[in-house]
């Protein structure tokens, strides 16, 4: 089981075709902090979207849509 779970969830579920969240709100919605290895992890590509720019000034990250 994966332990951002949650956070596939919520981005299987949303609706935006791209959109950014920062660390906290991915903290409030997995559970935890994001790592490492979230940064080097492909299971989002399976809920259609794809990591953008990671911000670690603004500690952000975008999440783009994959195309059709």
């Amino acid at each position: 089981m994966s332990k951002f779970k949650p956070l596939w969830k919520y981005i299987k579920d949303n609706k935006d075709e791209d959109f950014q969240l920062s660390s906290d709100q991915i903290k409030k919605i997995a559970g935890l902090p994001i790592d490492h290895s979230f940064l080097t992890y492909k299971k989002i590509l399976n809920y259609g979207f794809k990591v953008g720019k990671i911000s670690l000034k603004n500690k952000t990250i975008d999440f783009k849509k994959l195309g059709d």
